[in-house]
């Protein structure tokens, strides 16, 4: 198996073939601690959160919500690094924390927007897993 190098990495996170890890920022912190306490009150077999399982919240398609909005893609676009559109034509910016350093550190906020999201594409509140899962996919991103 072949060496990579740091020098190669970096050049690869340069010209955006890799996502950098989001920088750590408190408030966001604290969210995802509040979901993850939140988690293991609800579950004591709780293992953590997973980036895959948000990524699968993200781009799969749901049942339950609006029949046209079936997925998080439909209005925020293929990928967590581009802009998205809401139904009335505002622009929605990226969601992945590497593109939008300043998403997901605002509780109010992020409260409200899984609020309407889940309901909206799953037709119901998201659970704190499912949360704590999205936020870890995003600040993966």
């Amino acid at each position: 198996m072949k060496h990579i190098t740091p020098l190669i990495v970096a050049a690869a996170l340069i010209a955006g073939f890799i996502a950098a890890p989001a920088a750590a920022n408190p408030a966001r912190d604290a969210i995802v601690a509040g979901f993850k306490a939140e988690a293991q009150a609800a579950d004591s077999g709780f293992a953590g959160f997973s980036a895959d399982r948000g990524r699968a919240i993200f781009e799969n398609p749901h049942t339950g919500g609006e029949p046209e909005i079936p997925s998080c893609t439909t209005c925020h676009g293929k990928t967590p690094f581009g802009s998205g559109e809401t139904r009335t034509g505002k622009k929605i910016d990226p969601m992945a924390v590497s593109k939008n350093p300043e998403r997901y550190t605002d509780p109010e906020k992020v409260a409200k927007w899984f609020r309407r999201n889940c309901n909206t594409v799953l037709g119901r509140e998201c659970t704190p897993q499912e949360k704590g899962d999205y936020l870890t996919f995003m600040m993966s991103q």
